[in-house]
């Protein structure tokens, strides 16, 4: 990996409120929690991730490999002051996708206050200032209000719509002006 993909030493990030470090087969409860939220299934699609042990297997085979491969990922969201584990956002490559895309969710009773925003610039200012990212892109779905938001609040603008291999919800697609 070339010392570019090492923005510092273990790719841990603080924000005024929040820890963000990435994601690791540890967090395999906490992924199988909020993937089977039914609001996460809802909005961001189920992930077929039926047990623990799959969720294991997707953080190493899916997160994990990122990480390796770009030096950036899915980042675990903490909180400073309780330290509990409240969501996760992370810039993915994505199949049908040109450009990477950002995305995030946390757990309902995070919800509202600023978390999801806090977390999420943090990660667009490391993809960017660190990582060199020209463009960043997002997608939700149409009826996602707060994500369209949230989305269009980080500065992106809507593009189009898109609909993704191997799924048949056409999406909307936002990219960084």
């Amino acid at each position: 990996m070339s010392l570019k993909n090492q923005p510092n030493e273990n790719n841990v990030y603080e924000t005024e409120r929040l820890i963000l470090q990435p994601m690791s087969p540890e967090d395999k409860d906490f992924i199988f929690d909020l993937y089977n939220r039914p609001s996460f299934i809802k909005y961001i699609g189920d992930r077929n991730i039926k047990s623990v042990a799959d969720a294991e297997n997707y953080i190493r085979n899916r997160f994990m490999e990122q990480f390796e491969r770009l030096g950036y990922g899915n980042f675990l969201v903490v909180t400073k002051d309780t330290g509990e584990k409240i969501g996760g956002v992370g810039i993915f490559e994505r199949e049908g996708l040109d450009v990477v895309d950002i995305g995030f969710s946390l757990l309902e009773e995070f919800e509202g206050k600023g978390y999801a925003y806090e977390a999420a610039l943090k990660v667009k200012s490391i993809g960017m200032d660190k990582f060199g990212l020209k463009k960043i892109s997002a997608i939700t779905s149409k009826d996602n209000f707060p994500s369209q938001k949230l989305i269009q609040k980080l500065g992106l603008e809507f593009k189009h719509y898109v609909t993704l291999p191997d799924d048949d919800e056409e999406l909307m697609y936002f990219e960084t002006k």
